[in-house]
């Protein structure tokens, strides 16, 4: 077993409010994201429901499915280096 220490970028689509100038605020983002990813935060990927086989792309699809439903998705990206990601359009 090894570990990683991930990186990971939740992209957003939509059309921008524009009385708000923003099409979802990042306290919003992070009221959904930040959760998940205490989820994952210092555990044994392995031992959590769907990530028994954690490869960045199994990690990209859980990411997406736990999120999806909350927030308009585009693109949610798993990084384990600096030139080693992948990224998921729909999970």
């Amino acid at each position: 077993m090894h570990g990683h220490s991930y990186q990971v970028r939740v992209t957003l689509e939509g059309e921008v409010d524009p009385a708000l100038g923003w099409l979802v605020d990042f306290a919003d983002v992070d009221a959904v994201v930040d959760p998940v990813l205490a989820r994952l935060d210092h555990r044994v990927l392995n031992e959590i429901a769907g990530l028994e086989n954690p490869t960045s792309e199994v990690l990209a699809m859980w990411l997406w499915r736990a999120i999806a439903d909350k927030l308009p998705l585009a693109e949610v990206e798993v990084a384990e280096t600096a030139d080693s990601r992948c990224a998921v359009r729909g999970g």
